[in-house]
């Protein structure tokens, strides 16, 4: 790992911190136009499509896109294991995962359990490591979302996937580590019953929760994680300890998504079902007015912040802070969002025009891996690789 700045905050990163608090949005810019179809410095390119079989036993779901993907997922976990070994050298948090957390597989709810048996056998990595990996991202993710009606009626959903932060910092490439290891492992999956589309979502190969996705012709989903002293450690803590009410956020959505008959149906289970974790549910419907940012505690709904077009609120954004307070001053992404949206209109509201808005810095930083652009109508989704080149905010 030489040349590698392993800390929580290397001095490379306090230093940007310490920039940010003196200077006002030291990286941002203007708000990016015609950057759609993807192309230049800023599209890292385009990911791959894998059908997941659900009339396939659990255990054998994933096997092709592993197949496919275990050398890149080796690489992320073994990423996992490096920086757990530099805060631990002992090298006994690697070995609780392999021989304690392996035992906790079976209290997870099926199919989930055996999907994760199914990924240990077919990448070679142990089982333990994979439902780390897992965990990983009920408590680490950091996006953007954003829900918009235009003038017609129809409704988009895009969103900045924000994956990595204090997991490493590459000082020679100016980097986080880990977010640009996750970009090879980043696919599109359409997950199918009876030869037919349940519904799509964009996924890291070998995580099986849900935190982007769209149901055919009815709704779209996104979920960012909320910052919270009740966190997801909290919750996490709790399952290990035998206190299993919670749902894993990743695994509501996954479940919501495969099952949720309507925009209403799935608006009630992400608003009143236990969680592990605090969250954000960013969802999206196929009427006018169908479109909301849940704001969920562990254990109960704090808000709902829904599309109105009448009272002029033709879109809901999402970072990952609560609506009715300031965003942390060292990641406003929230403010110069909104200023791209309107700026953009209603009327020349698009799934490009969209993307123009993700594309601008700081809502596109270095912790970026993809952007998903979703219409509701026959599921339409597309997703793209990142890159923020220097000057780019490190998050």
């Amino acid at each position: 790992m030489e040349g590698w700045g392993w800390a929580l905050l290397c001095p490379a990163a306090l230093l940007v911190v310490a920039e940010l608090v003196w200077a006002p949005d030291p990286y941002g810019e203007e708000c990016r136009t015609k950057t759609y179809p993807p192309s230049g410095p800023t599209f890292k390119g385009n990911v791959p499509t894998y059908i997941i079989n659900l009339d396939l036993p659990p255990s054998k779901r994933w096997d092709n896109l592993i197949r496919d993907k275990k050398t890149e997922l080796k690489t992320v976990v073994q990423n996992i294991k490096d920086i757990a070994n530099t805060f631990f050298p002992s090298g006994k948090v690697v070995d609780i995962v392999d021989k304690k957390i392996v035992h906790l597989t079976d209290t997870l709810p099926y199919p989930f359990n055996e999907e994760l048996k199914g990924i240990a056998n077919s990448s070679g990595i142990p089982l333990g490591e994979i439902v780390i990996f897992n965990i990983f991202y009920e408590i680490f993710t950091v996006c953007t979302s954003i829900v918009a009606e235009d003038k017609t009626g129809k409704l988009y959903h895009a969103r900045n996937l924000d994956f990595g932060l204090f997991l490493g910092w590459d000082v020679k490439n100016n980097s986080w580590t880990l977010t640009r290891e996750l970009k090879p492992i980043v696919v599109s999956l359409d997950f199918q019953r009876n030869n037919k589309t349940v519904f799509k979502s964009t996924n890291f190969a070998g995580y099986i929760g849900m935190v982007s996705g769209v149901k055919p012709d009815l709704f779209t989903l996104t979920m960012n994680e909320r910052f919270s002293l009740d966190g997801g450690y909290v919750g996490i803590f709790e399952w290990f300890l035998g206190r299993r009410d919670g749902m894993w956020m990743g695994f509501l959505t996954r479940t919501i998504l495969e099952n949720a008959t309507s925009y209403q149906d799935a608006k009630d289970k992400l608003a009143k079902t236990r969680l592990l974790a605090p969250a954000y549910f960013i969802l999206g419907g196929k009427k006018s007015g169908e479109g909301c940012v849940i704001t969920r505690s562990r254990t109960a709904t704090l808000d709902i912040w829904d599309l109105d077009i009448q009272k002029g609120t033709w879109y809901v954004i999402e970072t990952n802070y609560d609506r009715w307070k300031p965003p942390l001053i060292l990641d406003n992404r929230r403010t110069p969002a909104m200023k791209c949206l309107n700026q953009t209109t209603q009327e020349n509201l698009s799934l490009p025009a969209i993307y123009d808005v993700l594309s601008t810095k700081p809502v596109l930083n270095k912790l970026t891996v993809c952007t998903t652009l979703m219409e509701v109508d026959n599921g339409h989704t597309e997703t793209y690789l990142r890159e923020c080149p220097d000057p780019c905010s490190p998050w």
